[in-house]
């Protein structure tokens, strides 16, 4: 199983910093899957394995998001006037997500994060804006707008478990972003998220019964630590890649992989 992990953690890298998202959209099907197969549906884990799979995959953004985050700052893909507005409002949605996150059964969990995966990529489909970048610089958002998206953006990353990516760029693209600086922006707005939902998914379901003493929580910390590795590695290998990718292909490969999860997550019993 973490031998998976480990391989998974460095996919889980590569799309990071290459596209802004990979801790759930990697992590959150392949440990639900995981679970399920080594544990089976009706023990305490695979009751729980949405939740696990959810958790887990928030508290690798942690370190991934960070990581990538440093990689951009490095190759200045990063415009941190437009970020540093939204980081607070995001650290206050995420709580509130991740609130939500915990109260409701896996299975609701797990369909919320098809449904939203369906719609993104219908969204990203047929409205004008994504496939192709609009302007050659980023239009700001006012302040009303900015609290408004923020804490949507971070309330629904860590009920999910995605990271803020699958919101933020798709908005940044459609507000004039290339595809290298959507998805450089969309790490550092990631971080907020991650952290404020690691901390509520663990002290909300602490007292948990049946997870086991490698459990933070609902957070598996022998399986973080796998993908935190494999991660590491992943960034690596696809730093050398950033700003190298056609923004025509870039955008068309991000939704391709949206699909590929949507479809894994769709038939995964």
């Amino acid at each position: 199983m973490y031998s998976v992990l480990l391989v998974c953690g460095g996919v889980a890298g590569v799309t990071t910093v290459l596209f802004g998202f990979g801790g759930g959209f990697v992590v959150v099907p392949l440990l639900y899957t995981l679970l399920i197969a080594v544990h089976g549906p009706d023990s305490g884990i695979g009751q729980a394995a949405m939740h696990i799979a959810v958790a887990t995959s928030t508290a690798l953004m942690v370190f991934a998001a960070s990581l990538s985050t440093w990689r951009h700052h490095q190759r200045q893909t990063v415009q941190w006037h437009l970020v540093r507005p939204l980081v607070g409002y995001i650290a206050i949605g995420a709580v509130l997500g991740a609130a939500a996150a915990v109260s409701l059964s896996g299975e609701w969990v797990r369909w919320a994060f098809v449904g939203y995966l369906g719609l993104t990529i219908m969204d990203a489909v047929l409205r004008p804006g994504f496939l192709h970048q609009a302007e050659s610089e980023v239009r700001p958002m006012g302040r009303g707008v900015t609290a408004m998206t923020g804490i949507l953006i971070g309330s629904v990353a860590a009920l999910l478990g995605v990271g803020g990516s699958v919101m933020s760029v798709p908005l940044l693209r459609r507000r004039g972003a290339s595809m290298t600086a959507a998805t450089a922006m969309a790490n550092p707005l990631s971080l907020p998220m991650a952290v404020s939902g690691t901390a509520t998914y663990v002290l909300l379901s602490s007292n948990h019964p049946g997870l086991g003493d490698w459990y933070a929580g609902y957070v598996d910390l022998r399986a973080l630590l796998a993908l935190a590795v494999g991660s590491w590695l992943g960034i690596r290998l696809a730093s050398t890649w950033i700003g190298r990718i056609p923004d025509r292909i870039h955008a068309r490969v991000y939704l391709l992989l949206l699909t590929v999860v949507l479809v894994v997550m769709v038939f995964v019993r």
